[in-house]
């Protein structure tokens, strides 16, 4: 008879709380191998299943529904199209987390009293505002252009 982990144990064990695995079941991303009463069971292959789970929702970052559509996918071409998806996403938002650490580093290292005087800062707020009250599209260009430093 293979080993079996109680519900409350698999939780434990890969850092969720029950609700959260009772929900992975719900959307079908993971089945109990069996139920003693009210208590829900896994087996390794379930636990295997979880830990894959697990690949995309906590390394891949993915949603529950994105995950879904991945683990339960047939055929490599649809995975790779929604994981190609979601690699653009997350590259963009790398993008734009990065930008913004940048910002946030320059108004730190600024050493001006009123951020308003700063060179880069203003000149920024100023085209800004231009740019609002001529209907032109604004330009963000808050930070230089990075440069190619290999």
């Amino acid at each position: 008879m293979p080993e079996l982990w109680s519900i409350s144990e698999v939780a434990k064990a890969f850092g969720l709380s029950v609700p959260a695995l009772r929900y992975y079941e719900e959307c079908g991303l993971v089945r109990s191998t069996e139920r003693r009463g009210r208590v829900r069971y896994y087996d390794r292959a379930a636990l295997e299943q979880l830990a894959y789970v697990q690949l995309w929702r906590d390394d891949g970052l993915m949603s529950v529904a994105d995950t879904a559509a991945v683990v339960n996918s047939d055929s490599v071409a649809d995975r790779r199209t929604m994981i190609s998806a979601q690699r653009e996403v997350m590259l963009a938002r790398i993008r734009s987390l990065t930008r913004a650490a940048a910002v946030l580093e320059h108004m730190l290292g600024c050493r001006t009293d009123r951020a308003l005087e700063c060179p880069m800062t203003g000149a920024y707020v100023s085209s800004r505002v231009d740019a609002a009250l001529s209907g032109e599209e604004f330009v963000d260009d808050f930070l230089p252009p990075p440069t190619d430093e290999a």
